[in-house]
């Protein structure tokens, strides 16, 4: 499929925060009517695909995936674009949050079934933002980091709430206590170099210590690039889109 193809898939939105206007992507199924209220997924992109382009966020994670799934999601899925040098905290989080409401109104989504999931630096902002408790029905981070690493360090200071979860002795458990009961399914693989899978087994750990809805697959000999299979699983959005904000 072209870029141009897939580019007219995809309604484009936008709007401004702190006097900035931020362009996004919003993508509804082809059975759409306002006659109902619908699930409503926010996907946060990488970091390869930062921008102002507004085209670039469609071009990798859960945008292939409606292309070649599409009548498995039967949901608005809203896709904002992180600019570059930044990631998905402070104004980045707001613009996201602000694209994910002006899509719920204008195509009549139900708030009661608001998901949340992002791929790398993505499944990160997925896991942060799941800070938010009764915001979102249920969560799906993919290979997302919690602790940074070393050699990885944010780009600009996190707000508190954030600097408080990475800068606990164990921000794992920290993580966990703030997600509470969200539901969350978190994916990974094996081999990743660039996250590393511990990330995400550490996560889920203290998830199922906790007590709290957890499940995790990891696809053995995979590396960073697991999104593909990850949405390509068919019980992913039946999973997903049976959970409801309680």
């Amino acid at each position: 499929m072209t870029t141009c193809e897939q580019e007219s898939r995809f309604l484009e939105r936008a709007v401004t925060v702190n006097d900035k206007v931020y362009h996004f992507r919003v993508w509804l199924p082809s059975h759409y009517t306002k006659i109902h209220h619908w699930p409503v997924v926010l996907f946060l992109h990488g970091s390869g695909e930062r921008g102002s382009d507004n085209v670039l966020q469609l071009t990798a994670g859960l945008g292939p995936a409606l292309e070649r799934y599409e009548q498995r999601y039967r949901c608005i899925v809203v896709f904002p674009q992180c600019p570059l040098n930044e990631e998905w905290y402070g104004e980045q989080e707001t613009q996201a949050l602000a694209a994910l409401e002006s899509a719920i109104r204008e195509f009549h989504g139900d708030r009661r079934r608001v998901y949340l999931t992002g791929v790398s630096m993505g499944g990160a902002g997925t896991w942060y933002m799941s800070r938010h408790r009764r915001r979102f029905a249920a969560v799906i981070p993919v290979c997302g980091e919690v602790a940074r690493q070393a050699d990885d360090p944010f780009p600009t200071d996190p707000p508190p709430d954030i600097a408080r979860i990475v800068g606990a002795k164990d921000p794992y458990a920290t993580m966990a206590e703030a997600i509470g009961r969200t539901p969350v399914w978190a994916f990974h693989g094996s081999d990743d170099v660039v996250i590393p899978v511990t990330e995400s087994r550490l996560m889920v750990a203290a998830l199922e210590k906790a007590g709290d809805r957890v499940r995790y697959t990891e696809y053995k000999g995979v590396g960073h690039n697991c999104w593909d299979r990850a949405y390509a699983e068919p019980e992913l959005p039946r999973w997903m889109m049976t959970q409801r904000v309680r």
